[in-house]
């Protein structure tokens, strides 16, 4: 799990808005793959998954205080290269919303 701490408020409605807005063309993109993710909110934040060729979730993200986030990779899937190249695109992602200069810290735990 990486666990975003930010200088701003991170709305969950507005990270999905934004994450299915960039996620998927970014990701045909570098991939080079017709690949398109579902976007599904919960009550905690945003769950990524792709149903047609992965039965678990890729990847939740949860907004656990208003400057914090965390984004937690599927476990079935560490190795997979569409999650591995999904997971290199959220990252760069977080310096795009909330945005570069407003992240505090990261963290793996």
């Amino acid at each position: 799990m990486k666990i975003i701490q930010t200088k701003v408020p991170v709305n969950a409605n507005e990270l999905k808005n934004f994450l299915e807005e960039k996620l998927s063309p970014l990701f045909k993109e570098q991939r080079q793959a017709d690949i398109d993710f579902v976007f599904t909110q919960t009550p905690g934040g945003v769950q990524i998954t792709q149903p047609d060729l992965y039965e678990d979730f890729l990847f939740q993200i949860d907004v656990v205080t208003d400057t914090e986030l965390h984004v937690t990779k599927s476990e079935h899937y560490t190795d997979d290269v569409n999650v591995l190249t999904l997971e290199n695109i959220i990252n760069n992602l977080f310096m795009d919303y909330p945005g570069r200069n407003n992240v505090i810290h990261t963290a793996k735990e």
